[in-house]
């Protein structure tokens, strides 16, 4: 019979992620609440600046802008995965430059595609992006001013 105070041998202990970890989740669960926000106004404000172009447009931009939070926010949650790992730092770079030039590659490709297509209007295209850039940069900055993470002294103090 077994010591029920004794831990399993099989079982492994919770993985430590570092404290910052709880901060991502909030801003990754902000971000796609406010993204979806972003969608229905901009879609909204589209179809009455343009009509279905407009709303295309507005729809595609503020996703784009939601979809590149989503990932750079996402990289970095998903790299803290690997601090038990000998090579913790080299594979979280790898992760975050990795999703990064993902980002650069997906605007420029979706850019292009969408370059002087009829079906869609530009400037509501470009509207919703930079808003809901602005929007993660701002969410972004509430969440880290409110967050509690624990500094410690550097050497010397």
């Amino acid at each position: 019979m077994s010591d029920p105070s004794m831990p399993d041998p099989v079982e492994k202990p919770a993985i430590a992620m570092p404290t910052s970890q709880p901060v991502l989740m909030r801003a990754l669960r902000w971000g796609l609440v406010v993204t979806a926000v972003l969608v229905a106004a901009f879609a909204g404000i589209g179809w009455l600046v343009s009509g279905a172009p407009g709303l295309i447009g507005g729809v595609i931009g503020t996703a784009m802008g939601g979809f590149f939070l989503v990932l750079t926010v996402g990289s970095i949650a998903f790299a803290n995965r690997f601090i038990e790992s000998p090579s913790y730092l080299a594979l979280f770079f790898a992760i975050v430059l990795g999703s990064w030039i993902l980002k650069f590659v997906i605007f420029i490709v979706t850019s292009l595609l969408l370059r002087d297509q009829p079906w869609l209007d530009p400037v509501i295209l470009f509207i919703g992006i930079v808003a809901a850039v602005l929007v993660s940069l701002v969410i972004d900055a509430v969440v880290i001013a409110k967050s509690r993470i624990p500094v410690i002294g550097g050497v010397g103090e």
